[in-house]
């Protein structure tokens, strides 16, 4: 993918982060996202709100180094995305509530759906130390993607990587989706 200016790049990120909202994978003020720009990171801030977020409260940075204020607590851990998985120039964190909510049962995701099958026939979901999250999850999600591009944090939330935010968004409407499947085919097998 060819790098593109910062300009377009904020106005980019603010974009796919506001649709995330605006169709459900994330309520107000949660999940967050980044894009590589080479040797840099561009994340969405920490507590952003992604009704009210401006391109320009974007936070760019090095990508290696300590994380820098305001950008997302989970600045480490796209980190790690990024250093184990090369070729990955977008990260995408959602709250898909059918995905995560079918991750309470145990196990990892196992599509029923036939687009789910082919886009990812199983999703790994990752146990974390839910009072140390953010020193715990980074190497474990990271090694996850590595499969498909997607994984799961049991009882919390998606992550999608991708070559570009359109393929990390691409994957996290399709969970999502194969997810809402999965629960109606669980409701509607009980409702009998």
């Amino acid at each position: 993918m060819p790098e593109m200016d910062l300009g377009r790049a904020r106005r980019a990120l603010t974009r796919y982060y506001r649709w995330l909202r605006r169709y459900g994978l994330n309520d107000s003020h949660s999940g967050n996202a980044s894009l590589r720009l080479g040797e840099a990171l561009l994340i969405t801030p920490t507590g952003a709100c992604a009704d009210t977020l401006r391109p320009k409260d974007l936070v760019h940075a090095p990508l290696t180094g300590p994380r820098l204020e305001p950008a997302s607590r989970d600045w480490a851990l796209h980190q790690a995305v990024y250093e184990r998985h090369p070729r990955a120039t977008a990260v995408l964190h959602s709250h898909c509530p059918h995905a995560v909510a079918l991750t309470l049962a145990g196990g990892d995701f196992l599509p029923v759906d036939l687009e789910g099958r082919l886009y990812f026939p199983r999703v790994p979901v990752v146990d974390v130390d839910g009072a140390r999250y953010v020193e715990t999850a980074p190497e474990p999600l990271a090694a996850a993607l590595q499969a498909h591009g997607l994984a799961i944090i049991r009882a919390h939330g998606v992550y999608a990587m991708g070559r570009d935010l359109d393929e990390a968004y691409k994957l996290t409407c399709s969970l999502e989706q194969s997810a809402r499947i999965a629960w109606l085919a669980r409701t509607g097998a009980r409702a009998r």
